[in-house]
């Protein structure tokens, strides 16, 4: 399944870079430029230089770079079939009766903890030190004194914050009509990767790339709306462990400029930027780790990494829409580093 969407992705982008062309030359321009990306200033990671490709002829890059910024980054549906060994509906029955109770209360009971050990992966986790993620989840769950909500009478979020340090969060979201069970945990490593950070879970997934638009939409609404309730900006470095015992780069998708989650005008633009920015560092610390569920090492900083920072802002630096052209760049990046000595 995960060989079958890398594959996709590429013709996805494929596609889009014949679209390209075909809108260019409508206007008597021969093809566009391909390029590098990254963030403002130098950061710490390992690169390896951006194989390009041989432009037909120079686009204007006025031209090549206004192409709204949504219409650059192919999304992946969700796709409910990813999720593997759901849990019965009938053996989520029980949840109906803690709607308005305290997290505390669940997560007592026994027939939650059977939830957990099927739906949590047993894998290490670096929370300060060296645990269990769920070890790690019992943590901030056990204890909490936050409100079970359970929405359009599916949706269940069970939560807590409850960490006794590095400002450590963690939830539970399940849907007891189709059984499905994600989680997250947030707090701040101190172990040398980028900070703070959300890792999402879930044991029924098993996926070498995932961006949050493959999840599904009601557990992306109740993501964010856990985020702002507990103060995490919404724009975070964000991970995935699923059911491969490694940590993954969970890519942010989202269109922050639609009336639902964005900011108006060029704010939400540079909210796109910086979340493209964040995932391109995120995605080289897990290369420089090999996707260690509980790396602790500091990132390395690369002279080259530095050097294609400036080439991508000299590049992006005269066009009309410098943040597209920053977003389009960066995602590219990432797919780069993700596809590199990785299973496709």
């Amino acid at each position: 399944m995960a060989s079958i969407r890398v594959l996709l992705r590429r013709l996805r982008s494929s596609c889009f870079v014949g679209f390209v062309v075909v809108l260019l030359s409508s206007v008597g321009v021969a093809a566009a430029q391909d390029a590098p990306s990254l963030q403002d200033g130098p950061l710490q990671q390992t690169v390896v230089p951006v194989e390009r490709q041989a432009p037909e002829a120079e686009a204007p890059k006025d031209v090549a770079q206004s192409i709204p910024v949504g219409a650059l980054i192919p999304v992946p549906p969700y796709d409910p079939n990813m999720f593997q060994r759901r849990i019965l509906p009938s053996q989520l029955e029980f949840l109906k009766h803690y709607d308005g109770a305290v997290s505390n209360e669940v997560v007592r009971d026994k027939q939650f903890h059977k939830v957990l050990h099927d739906a949590v992966p047993g894998v290490m986790f670096h929370y300060g030190r060296d645990m269990s993620l769920p070890d790690a989840l019992e943590a901030v769950l056990e204890g909490s004194a936050v409100p079970v909500v359970i929405r359009d009478g599916r949706y269940v979020t069970v939560a807590g914050q409850m960490g006794t340090y590095l400002a450590g969060r963690g939830f539970v979201w399940i849907d007891m009509q189709e059984g499905i069970v994600l989680g997250g945990f947030f707090f701040h490593p101190t172990n040398g990767e980028p900070t703070p950070s959300v890792t999402v879970f879930s044991k029924q997934v098993k996926e070498d790339e995932l961006e949050l638009s493959q999840l599904p939409p009601a557990f992306a609404e109740d993501l964010a709306r856990w985020q702002a309730s507990v103060g995490i900006p919404a724009v975070t470095t964000r991970y995935f462990i699923g059911d491969k015992n490694e940590k993954i780069l969970l890519e942010h998708d989202e269109d922050y400029c639609s009336s639902a989650i964005g900011r108006p005008g060029d704010d939400c633009l540079q909210m796109a930027a910086d979340a493209a920015d964040m995932d391109m560092v995120a995605a080289s610390y897990l290369d420089q780790v090999h996707y260690a569920t509980n790396a602790t090492a500091w990132m390395i900083n690369s002279p080259e990494q530095v050097a294609w920072v400036q080439t991508r802002n000299s590049t992006c630096g005269s066009v009309v829409d410098p943040l597209g052209c920053r977003v389009r760049m960066t995602h590219e990046r990432i797919h780069v580093i993700e596809h590199r000595g990785r299973r496709v």
